[in-house]
């Protein structure tokens, strides 16, 4: 009788072995999460932090890889996202966040790419303006062209021309337009006058009022 009681023990503890071993790779086997799931975890993660849901943070996931891309105003804020986004599933964080100490409210972040573009255009902007003011309000020497300024540079531009010698010229300067009066010695000197005058810088036109004739005394 024991003996055939030792026999069925031994039958029995040979079938639970393999049993047992059947079921343990079972246990440990777990269902990976999708990049949907791993993606809204840790949006909702970010999204609900008191600081970090003012920016445009915005999370991608593939692979189980997240990628975070938008504007953040501090280190700590980009090191924040990144471990908040670290949610069971993800293999890894990749954290494209940029730093802007001017990253307002949602909609003004934008990727490294977009706000290249935009600083560039700024830049190209501010040196048009740059450009428009040197060509209306200062001279090639960095002047400003005021009314008082081009009467003397007209003056100067009559010095030494042998035309003009023995004339009589008023000049007045009113916004930029320029009125010659007085008298000259010939049409001539009138015309080259004229001419002298256009070529100032800030000058937008020339008003002739010069009579030919002697110097009045």
């Amino acid at each position: 009788m024991k003996s055939a009681l030792g026999s069925l023990f031994v039958v029995g503890a040979l079938v639970a072995v393999p049993v047992s071993m059947h079921a343990a790779p079972q246990q440990a086997t777990a269902a990976q999460p999708s990049d949907k799931a791993i993606d809204d975890r840790a949006e909702a993660r970010i999204h609900k932090d008191a600081m970090l849901k003012k920016y445009n943070i915005d999370v991608s996931v593939t692979n189980g890889v997240v990628t975070l891309t938008g504007t953040v105003p501090t280190a700590a804020d980009s090191a924040k996202a990144a471990q908040l986004a670290n949610v069971p599933g993800a293999t890894r964080v990749d954290n494209k966040l940029i730093i802007d100490l001017n990253a307002g409210t949602k909609g003004t972040a934008g990727t490294l790419k977009d706000k290249s573009k935009e600083g560039a255009e700024k830049t190209k902007e501010g040196a048009e303006k740059v450009g428009e003011k040197t060509k209306e309000g200062l001279s090639k020497t960095g002047e400003v062209i005021t009314d008082a300024w081009i009467t003397s540079r007209v003056h100067s531009k009559f010095l030494g021309e042998d035309l003009l010698k023995d004339s009589d010229i008023n000049v007045d300067t009113a916004d930029h337009v320029v009125t010659l009066k007085g008298t000259v010695m010939t049409p001539a000197a009138k015309t080259r006058a004229e001419a002298q005058a256009k070529e100032v810088e800030g000058v937008k036109r020339v008003v002739n009022q010069l009579v030919v004739g002697p110097k009045k005394p």
